[in-house]
């Protein structure tokens, strides 16, 4: 596979996990500015490797200046994220207890009377929203398990902040706000509650944000987008770094990984130890690292010689998968 192939898929794969968080519980993702944030970033990671600016417009298909044009336009654009339909007609709801549905369209009277019925539809059938009477009569009321939208509950954003910390080592609230595109209020409110539990910390000398771990527990209700956006960074972080250095794998690497399939069916002599594989690699990898968090308590390491090493496992099952052979891969 050459690597426009391989870009091409990681492309493709990339977009499944996307569309699953934007659907997530229920919400409706804003996606508007996934392109242009696309874009933007690969554009700075690509310079910022060394490529000179003429060839990564190259590289897009863009004439320099059209390049330098797109850059400006979506970097002023980035700096603002704002809400679909769909989140601002559920927080409406939701400020308002109950709504009628003429209230609705007077609110939104500028967008379309199709789209926002749309939108009205998707929120009762999901369950988020329930409806007293149909069509032009219908009162619209938040239903008891509601789900909060992204970014207003400082509770999820915390574990969010403490992650991107933890990943960065030292930060700024400034940065934290740009990098996660969340107000600079919510960004302070989130660093109150982790200073004061001490999850992070200032680093005097660099005057910057430190966060030593970071822990999303099995079971936490909070904080499942940071254990996500944590496991995903991990493996790119190492497939990054792999490729970087060139191909092939030996079995002394420190930096690399191993993906493996296994068929089995009910009844299977090796089906139990299979499944059991998720549960047996964490026990052994949390009392290792229970272990090492110990030790540092009692001796802690100074940031300027800290060496930071991730590991990430995890284990997916496919019922029914159509005639696909169990393999192996190590990179």
């Amino acid at each position: 596979m050459d690597s426009k192939l391989l870009i091409d898929a990681i492309v493709r794969q990339t977009t499944v996990l996307i569309a699953a968080l934007s659907t997530a519980s229920g919400i409706r993702a804003p996606l508007a500015h996934v392109a242009d944030q696309v874009f933007l970033e690969l554009a700075n990671e690509i310079e910022a490797s060394g490529v000179g600016r003429k060839v990564v417009a190259d590289m897009f298909g863009l004439a320099l200046r059209t390049y330098q044009m797109k850059v400006q336009r979506v970097s002023e654009s980035m700096s603002t994220r704002n809400r679909s339909l769909w989140e601002a007609v559920y927080q409406r709801i939701l400020n308002a207890g109950a709504i009628s549905r003429q209230q609705i369209e007077e609110r939104f009277k500028h967008d379309s009377s199709d789209d926002v019925a749309a939108v009205l539809h998707d929120l009762v059938t999901t369950g988020l929203v329930r409806a007293d009477r149909r069509g032009a009569d219908a009162v619209y009321e938040s239903s008891a398990a509601r789900v909060a939208v992204a970014g207003s509950d400082i509770g999820a954003l915390a574990p969010v902040v403490w992650g991107c910390i933890y990943r960065k080592s030292a930060v700024t609230p400034s940065d934290l706000a740009r990098t996660l595109g969340a107000s600079s209020e919510s960004i302070e409110a989130a660093l109150a509650a982790l200073l004061a539990d001490g999850r992070v910390r200032w680093n005097t000398r660099a005057d910057a944000l430190i966060a030593d771990v970071f822990v999303v527990p099995v079971g936490a209700k909070q904080g499942w987008e940071a254990a996500v956006f944590h496991h995903f960074s991990a493996v790119a972080s190492a497939i990054a770094i792999k490729v970087q250095r060139g191909p092939g794998s030996r079995t002394d690497d420190r930096i690399g990984g191993a993906t493996l399939a296994f068929d089995v069916c009910d009844g299977h002599p090796y089906e139990a130890e299979v499944y059991g594989l998720l549960a047996r690699v964490r026990g052994e990898v949390n009392e290792l690292w229970n272990r090492v968090a110990a030790h540092n308590r009692s001796h802690p390491i100074d940031d300027d010689v800290k060496v930071k090493v991730g590991f990430y496992f995890g284990q997916s099952i496919e019922q029914n998968a159509e005639s696909q052979p169990g393999g192996g891969a190590n990179a």
